[in-house]
């Protein structure tokens, strides 16, 4: 498996390499480039897809055989579409995941209550969801999602123990931050990217292909092509005999401390 340690056991094996060769033969520079630039591409690449789980594991599906699937949300509590989302996950009787930010829980407490009362988890999104949330140092990290953690207890008595980072980025301060709270890494193996679509019947055609047991479907609770598309899909998803099942269920994870 490509991870970060063995990414730098081997570059470093291949640099030490390049520099015994040059002892007894002249090597361009362009070689010691080009695998700077490899190494940076390989870096960048687990920093930024979550399900490679290059420098930490993060539950991006259950293996499971049965069809089964877990739907989540991120960026609320969103006074404008959370609540009517609440309403077509009890319509249709399912329960999913909000993945909340901090800051944004202060003006919607009720809804943040609502959210938990009606059967649905509540994990950790951080507090602040900064552009540059994965260049602050780990313990910066760790008091932003510790902020979160606060303001959940506050209002429905128990801290998150899922946490699914900032743009699903990933690197050693995350890992560090992540570790160190005690937390469950969490992202998604299906990315509806509902919060740059803006054809909500190619969306939802997209998600209607990507569907398999044991997925986790990522959404966004502050998109109106979101709350479009979300009956006819929980329908789809019924009629193809699959069950949406909460996060923590399909996947055996501890939703709070």
């Amino acid at each position: 498996m490509l991870t970060f340690r063995n990414t730098n056991i081997f570059f470093a094996s291949l640099l030490i390499f390049l520099i015994a060769i040059n002892f007894h033969a002249h090597i361009s520079v362009w070689l010691y480039i080009i695998s700077v630039f490899i190494y940076s591409l390989v870096l960048f690449y687990g920093s930024y897809f979550i399900e490679a789980g290059f420098y930490i594991r993060s539950v991006c599906s259950a293996k499971i055989n049965k069809k089964a699937i877990a739907i989540t949300f991120d960026d609320g509590p969103s006074e404008k579409f959370t609540s009517k989302i609440l309403e077509v996950l009890k319509e249709n009787n399912v329960q999913a995941s909000f993945f909340c930010i901090g800051n944004r829980i202060k003006e919607n407490e009720n809804l943040l209550k609502k959210i938990h009362h009606e059967g649905h988890i509540i994990g950790n999104h951080s507090y602040s969801h900064h552009f540059w949330f994965d260049l602050f140092s780990a313990k910066k990290m760790l008091d932003d999602m510790q902020s979160t953690d606060i303001e959940v207890k506050k209002n429905i008595g128990l801290s998150p123990k899922l946490f699914r980072p900032p743009y699903g980025v990933t690197n050693p301060n995350v890992k560090k931050a992540i570790l160190k709270g005690e937390y469950s890494s969490v992202g998604w193996n299906v990315r509806s990217m509902d919060t740059v679509a803006k054809d909500k019947n190619k969306l939802l055609q997209k998600l209607k292909t990507s569907i398999k047991p044991g997925a986790i479907i990522l959404f966004h609770d502050t998109c109106n092509i979101t709350l479009d598309i979300l009956p006819e899909f929980i329908q789809f998803v019924k009629a193809e005999g699959y069950e949406i099942t909460r996060l923590d269920k399909m996947c055996n994870l501890q939703a709070y401390a």
